[in-house]
């Protein structure tokens, strides 16, 4: 009998393509079916919040799940974690913004939305932006991602980045401050459920997948995947909109 695997697939660019479309191909969805039929785990590993990564979980019949970029985790279809950022760096990081003249806005909430007071601040495919005038961020008491319209290469101007997790998606002016330590939410899963970390499977393609290419079990980048996350994986498949995740598990033998 095959050894019961823990698969945990990234969202986007991964499970979703990187083309632009916001649908799991139907190719995909009929092996992950086929996968947990074969008594493997599977769960989502996502920077999304949990608000958003929701939806997909239980499309996908997941019970379990790794959401805010480590910070969320749910167990059994229930939230069991979710922590904010680190609140008074995130008051540094706006403010520096103000100084430049960088719009900012924030999502202080486990929602769907991101609060600005900006009226030309860029909007997001999957969250409702909020403009609200005089907008202040020391009246909210967490965050739990901050969104800064800040050029490419400008970010030096903007030190306390040095001490955040954050990154930029695809061609969007944002920088999104997220945190990006999947593995950590990983590893309170597989030890909640006391399975080895010899026996995890990681699909990712992007920045805020370094963390999740850890040394302790086996990582696939997408053939989409940036440079640097393909250098560290064990295997590259094909890209997500080829429906890498079915190569590499038909690849593997496991469905």
């Amino acid at each position: 009998m095959m050894r019961k695997k823990y698969f945990f697939f990234d969202i986007d660019g991964t499970l979703i393509p990187e083309t632009g479309g916001h649908e799991i191909s139907e190719k995909v969805r009929k092996a992950l079916e086929e996968l947990q039929k074969q008594g493997h785990f599977c769960a989502i590993a996502t920077g999304r919040g949990h608000c958003e990564a929701e939806k997909i979980r239980k499309s996908l019949g997941f019970a379990n799940m790794v959401c805010d970029g480590g910070n969320g985790i749910v167990l059994n279809h229930e939230l069991v974690l979710l922590e904010p950022l680190p609140y008074e760096l995130c008051l540094q990081l706006i403010a520096e913004c103000e100084d430049c003249g960088y719009e900012w806005g924030i999502s202080p909430e486990d929602k769907c939305s991101c609060l600005t007071p900006y009226r030309d601040f860029p909007g997001f495919a999957h969250m409702d932006l909020m403009i609200k005038e005089g907008l202040r961020a020391e009246d909210y008491p967490q965050f739990m991602k901050v969104f800064l319209s800040c050029p490419p290469g400008h970010e030096e101007k903007l030190p306390t980045l040095k001490k955040l997790e954050w990154c930029r998606y695809q061609d969007h002016p944002c920088i999104f401050v997220e945190p990006a330590d999947k593995a950590k939410g990983i590893r309170y899963i597989i030890d909640y459920f006391h399975a080895s970390y010899e026996d995890v499977v990681v699909f990712g393609d992007g920045k805020n997948d370094f963390s999740m290419f850890a040394g302790e079990w086996f990582c696939i980048a997408m053939g989409n995947a940036i440079p640097e996350l393909k250098a560290k994986a064990d295997y590259v498949t094909l890209s997500a909109s080829r429906d890498g995740i079915v190569y590499a598990l038909k690849h593997f033998g496991w469905i």
